[in-house]
């Protein structure tokens, strides 16, 4: 009889003598928290979706054992500016930013996946390119949730973009909205906000987001700041009214009480090059007076967009069916040749920034224009006996579209500047895809693949950004910005979301030439828990999940 409660009793203490186990350990590893401070040699613990324990765990297992021995252990990436979504309704991997890290994927400049009317679900239909997709959602929400139920690597979130609200209401003509117009547009950003959306995001050099006058827009972005949320915008101008435009965002950040962040912050064209330190100046005075102004950029010195940032606005109005309109008729098309050629601050014109032998043609949706991708602007309106403002316009006909182009635009030096900027996060500006199937009918800015890994590799070994600071800008400081919570950090009770790279040997292969090209030296990422690219494969692992905005009820 007195037996069994000394077999019950050793039982229990051979029980508690047992070492802890986890579902996930990383051991060994470099690990780079992310708050910017000294690395720290130790593990990492995982149970199910979350971090439990970080540093010394003991005799702990794991179900799973990784060893990062040699390699830095950080917190999953923040891309501040994705245009992944439609590329993973194609293929949901993300390879080429889950190759580099990115467990986090941020769209909504300017346009997002709601909501939308049946008019301009039509017009997506007709314009789509490569990649085609039936539209199976109305709002911002419900496009979210498709692509998580679809299954994505990456998690995913969303701005409601400004234009979008804009064509909801008013299509795509050159007007303010009514009151009660204006109330209606307040209402859908209200309706986002609760259902998750980040904050309003504006992209303002294209048509019809040109048309939005400013108080328009702090109107909207008033609705955002009182569920918490920010505005983000490409701003009305990156080159010639570039300070004007910084003046506009600060303001609207002012009016609204809403944070402010620059979408990939530039001084576009050689003439413009030296503004950058007054722009900076600018925002740190906004910040030394209390508003939260940042920004986000890539590492290249050229951008990408279509044909349309070398036309005006006002021939765009209506969409693309009546541009292409009106640049088939004669005298409309010399006046849009004249403006094209000659410089204004009235609009953005990224074809003069750039130049003819600085355009390089892309994305074409026609098959029979692939074969100029790859070729400049210039080289295609020799072949052709045309000036090259008469080739672009032929091209915007011809394609059915605005014509992807790579617009090199910026200075080396003024990227390295930027780098360097405590405020700066960084966003590809891209989609995220693979080097096969669909994704190469087109060629691509190399910015797509190679982005996160030239600011974890080329320009922290070359000194521009300390590790800690590039990952603590890559991770736990646009979770702040953005409002994310549990998210962008190494501790425990944070989402496990983890990267694990050798620092080395993390190098971007992209170029302008062959873009389509995997970066190297991401060994490990895991997403919620769970490992998507192991060994540098990617696992098949669909984990994403949508995150929410500070307003989501």
């Amino acid at each position: 009889m007195r037996m069994f409660p000394v077999f019950l009793m050793l039982t229990a203490l051979s029980a508690c003598a047992s070492p802890t186990r986890y579902d996930i350990v990383i051991r060994n590893g470099t690990i780079y928290d992310g708050s910017g401070g000294t690395p720290v040699r130790g593990d990492v613990a995982i149970d199910a979706d979350s971090i439990v324990a970080v540093g010394d765990i003991g005799s702990a297992t794991g179900g799973t054992e990784i060893n990062a021995e040699g390699l830095a252990v950080a917190p999953g990436f923040i891309n501040m500016l994705s245009w992944a979504d439609t590329r993973l309704i194609a293929d949901g991997r993300s390879q080429s930013d889950i190759r580099q890290g990115v467990t986090l994927e941020v769209f909504g400049e300017g346009t997002s996946g709601g909501p939308l009317t049946d008019v301009m679900k039509a017009e997506i239909l007709e314009e789509q390119g490569d990649i085609k997709y039936p539209i199976e959602w109305t709002t911002l929400a419900e496009f979210l949730d498709h692509l998580v139920k679809k299954g994505v690597s990456p998690n995913v979130a969303s701005f409601v973009g400004a234009t979008t609200v804009r064509e909801h209401v008013l299509g795509q003509s050159d007007r303010e909205p009514t009151p009660a117009e204006l109330d209606t547009m307040r209402a859908l950003v209200d309706q986002a906000m609760r259902e998750g959306a980040l904050g309003v995001g504006s992209s303002l050099i294209y048509a019809p987001a040109f048309y939005a006058k400013t108080p328009e827009l702090i109107e909207l972005v008033k609705v955002a700041a009182k569920h918490g949320g920010m505005y983000i915008s490409h701003m009305r101008s990156e080159g010639n009214r570039l300070l004007e435009s910084v003046d506009e965002l600060i303001t609207i950040a002012r009016e609204s009480g809403a944070r402010a962040e620059i979408y990939h912050l530039k001084a576009a064209g050689r003439d413009n090059w030296g503004k950058l330190d007054a722009v900076i100046r600018k925002i740190e005075a906004a910040r030394a007076e209390g508003l939260e102004i940042t920004a986000d950029m890539y590492t290249y010195t050229a951008g990408s967009t279509g044909l349309d940032a070398a036309m005006p606005p006002w021939v765009q109005e209506g969409g693309y069916k009546a541009w292409a309109g009106r640049l088939r008729d004669p005298q409309t098309r010399r006046r849009v040749l004249r403006e094209m050629a000659t410089p204004t601050n009235e609009w953005e014109n990224l074809y003069l920034a750039a130049g003819a032998e600085g355009t390089l043609l892309v994305g074409f949706k026609n098959d029979a224009l692939k074969p100029l991708t790859g070729k400049t602007l210039a080289e295609v309106a020799r072949t052709r006996g045309q000036s090259p403002e008469e080739t672009a316009i032929d091209l915007v006909i011809e394609d059915g579209s605005r014509v992807q182009v790579v617009y090199f635009l910026m200075s080396e030096e003024n990227v390295r500047r930027q780098m360097s900027l405590p405020w700066m996060s960084f966003g590809s500006d891209a989609g995220s895809m693979a080097p096969e199937g669909v994704f190469l009918k087109s060629s691509t800015h190399p910015r797509a693949y190679g982005n996160f890994a030239r600011v974890i590799g080329r320009y922290t070994r070359e000194g521009v950004v300390s590790l800690p600071d590039a990952i603590r800008r890559l991770t736990s400081h646009p979770a702040q910005v953005l409002r994310i919570r549990n998210r962008g950090s190494l501790a425990p009770g944070y989402f496990a979301d983890v990267v694990i790279f050798d620092p080395a040997r993390v190098e971007d292969h992209a170029t302008y030439e062959k873009p389509h090209q995997y970066a190297t030296g991401m060994v490990h990422v895991l997403v919620n828990g769970v490992p998507v690219l192991t060994d540098g494969e990617h696992t098949g692992a669909r984990p994403g999940r949508v995150i929410y905005g500070p307003g989501k009820r």
